[in-house]
């Protein structure tokens, strides 16, 4: 049986590669420019680059964007919505947040426009019981309307459903009959869960992504098929995990962020494998830089993530904070003459002004060509890259004149805003939550993310560190690694003084009968399954819950109420014993667990010299003047290798900045630690 991994991540600016053949110990890695235009024919090119026969990948994983970037920029399809009579601009009024700090100023541009959004007559109260039934002829003009608007997919979302989602199913079921397409749907079928705004949105991100990710996931399986590929295409998921390719039209809200999360993932067991618990991970790319915060060995995941001002999506996903600036990220001058980095990105193309391919616009990965970080003679990707003084005249003139600076001054005063940026991302996760980043190691990944790393530690004052063998494709290593995985939630909002226990044992085995089912349809060959559960609670009153795991299939309802007190004194001091708890919610993980692959392979050479791989030096900018700096070539680097700063790794997916005072060694599995 064939032992080949693949895992492919496709990101803003590149698309990244590697597979692993477990039975052989060996890897291969690739990565192109992404073809914008068509994501699925670069997909296909980074799989010959690899050079591997299709037929003989047994595990081919790829994280995608197509869905986030879809939301994000309002190219999803067009959605109607059919709801409850009276809250037709329930999305739109949402929880009425501000998107800045001061004034009211702001927009939102809702995902389906007011006119796509009818009303129909039916109503449930919040115990499940029916108000008013449905009016089924109500259903069948909405769905007259929307087919002659030219909407293309269809939300039914009704006011309590997922505590009795009898009108959902029915409504469901007459749109279906009188769609012309698969894209209807229903939001008992998204998420089981209270609060109707934030189930409504993601009912809603669900249907408008949903053609859009099938339509490329389809596109991409239909090339691989072609090229003989025999397997189903596994699609990462927010919460980490996998899932087959042919239920993603199902699950299409689960794909979004999957990327960062494959990133994530694999920082996790890259810190474990070196014995490091604690970890920050800083995924810097073209576009943006995710941080997220792993500890104990295990990543942060949430049950909510607003993905742009007041579009939350309500499912489980590894915790992560975004922030727009990337390696690709623009800089410019405000309205207030203050230096900004993005959101805008020059992307794969046209492109940083090195690449040569009709990008005009400075950005962080010129900055650091002009600082002599990034060797201007060896870019991926790039055969003749423009000139430095091309550079260094785009610098000066569209900035430099402006901020009285020259284009030295200007690149550096660009990475140090950036910098600035990337650190306060860090400081939400870390010091906002009461957290102490002196207590974790940074693990810097993403194209971009080792060239600013060591400033960003020294900015919040983490001690060390931790440089992956591949950062630039540790998405798709976390692709590999990865298992399949389902979530699902259901609330019960009941007082533990009236509540059933054994009603909630059921809801624990009925979910993790669904996602077993659900593993059985995607065919996937799995050594074990491991089913959790987790229980929300509150008290009484309260609106925030607190998650806390117990023993699978079973509730004990004292044992429980015990343990909750006990975990929120930990959490905040207090004891309240009068208060009465309430079960807000029965969340299940379902786990296809996967034969693991051992991160040894990736240990260096045993030839491998310290001497061999310095390549020779250059002269780098840094804390205000020139250094003649060391040059290292990754691949070369032996286990044990011992070297301080200023010094730069080189390696085809990232470059590595070690600033000087800092030094460097390289573990057996070809991390590099660096101390701050």
């Amino acid at each position: 049986m064939s032992a080949i991994n693949v895992g492919v991540d496709v990101g803003g600016t590149f698309t990244d590669f590697i597979l692993i053949d477990s039975a052989k110990g060996v890897f291969r890695t690739a990565k192109v420019p992404t073809t914008v235009d068509d994501r699925a024919r670069g997909f296909v090119e980074g799989i010959h680059q690899l050079d591997v026969q299709p037929s003989a990948i047994a595990w081919l994983v790829h994280g995608t964007t197509a869905g986030t970037n879809a939301v994000l920029e309002h190219k999803g399809a067009r959605c109607g919505l059919i709801t409850t009579r009276g809250f037709r601009d329930a999305l739109e009024l949402g929880r009425r947040t501000r998107p800045f700090a001061y004034g009211l100023s702001g927009t939102f541009r809702p995902l389906i426009e007011r006119r796509d959004r009818i009303e129909v007559r039916e109503r449930m109260d919040a115990a499940g019981k029916v108000i008013e039934p449905l009016n089924e002829a109500d259903v069948i003009e909405a769905v007259r309307q929307l087919r002659e608007s030219g909407v293309d997919s269809v939300v039914i979302h009704f006011l309590h459903s997922y505590v009795n989602p009898e009108h959902e199913k029915r409504a469901a079921e007459i749109v279906r009959q009188h769609w012309h397409t698969d894209d209807v749907v229903a939001g008992y079928e998204t998420v089981r869960e209270m609060r109707e705004f934030e189930r409504g949105s993601t009912a809603a991100v669900h249907a408008a992504i949903r053609p859009v990710v099938t339509k490329y996931v389809n596109k991409v399986q239909d090339l691989l098929r072609d090229e003989g590929f025999q397997k189903d295409l596994l699609i990462m998921q927010a919460n980490g995990g996998m899932m087959s390719a042919s239920i993603v039209g199902d699950h299409a809200a689960h794909t979004v962020m999957s990327g960062p999360a494959a990133g994530v993932l694999a920082a996790s067991e890259i810190a474990k494998a070196a014995g490091v618990k604690n970890v920050i991970t800083g995924d810097m790319g073209g576009t943006s830089y995710d941080v997220a915060m792993i500890a104990d060995g295990e990543p942060a995941v949430s049950s909510e993530k607003e993905l742009a001002y007041a579009l939350p999506v309500r499912i489980p996903m590894i915790d992560i904070h975004t922030v727009g600036a990337g390696g690709g990220s623009i800089a410019h001058i405000d309205a207030a003459g203050m230096l900004r980095i993005g959101p805008e990105s020059a992307g794969s193309y046209p492109g940083p002004i090195a690449y040569n391919r009709g990008g005009e616009l400075p950005t962080v990965t010129d900055a650091n060509y002009v600082l002599g970080r990034l060797n201007h003679d060896a870019i991926t990707g790039v055969e003749h890259p423009v000139s430095l003084e091309v550079i260094r005249g785009a610098f000066e003139e569209q900035l430099g004149q402006a901020l009285g600076l020259d284009a030295l001054q200007t690149a550096q005063a660009v990475v140090g805003v950036a910098v600035s940026e990337l650190a306060g991302a860090i400081r939400l996760i870390t010091i906002d939550k009461g957290q102490d980043p002196r207590d974790f190691v940074l693990m810097p990944y993403g194209g971009a993310g080792p060239l600013h790393a060591v400033a960003i530690a020294r900015e919040v004052g983490i001690p060390k560190v931790m440089v992956p063998r591949f950062p630039g494709l540790t998405s798709a290593l976390g692709c590999v690694l990865s298992d399949v995985r389902h979530d699902f939630v259901q609330t019960i909002n009941t007082e533990f003084d009236v509540l059933d226990a054994e009603s909630v044992v059921a809801v624990m085995r009925e979910q993790a009968a669904s996602g077993q089912a659900l593993l059985a349809r995607e065919n996937v060959s799995v050594k074990e399954v491991i089913v959790r559960n987790e229980l929300d609670l509150m008290f009484q009153g309260q609106s925030h819950v607190m998650k806390l795991a117990v023993e699978t299939g079973k509730f004990n309802k004292e044992a429980v109420r015990a343990e909750f007190a006990r975990v929120y004194f930990e959490r905040f001091g207090l004891e309240l014993p009068e208060m009465k708890p309430v079960l807000t919610n029965v969340r299940t993980t379902v786990i296809g667990v996967r034969d693991r692959i051992s991160l040894s392979i990736f240990k260096p050479d045993a030839k491998n010299t310290l001497e061999a791989s310095l390549t020779g030096t250059r002269p780098a900018f840094f804390e205000g003047k020139w250094w003649e700096t060391n040059i290292y070539q990754r691949e070369k680097l032996p286990v044990g290798a011992e070297f301080v700063g200023p010094a730069i790794v080189e390696q085809l997916d990232t470059t590595v900045v070690i600033d000087p005072g800092c030094s460097a060694t390289v573990d057996e599995f070809g991390n590099i630690l660096i101390q701050v």
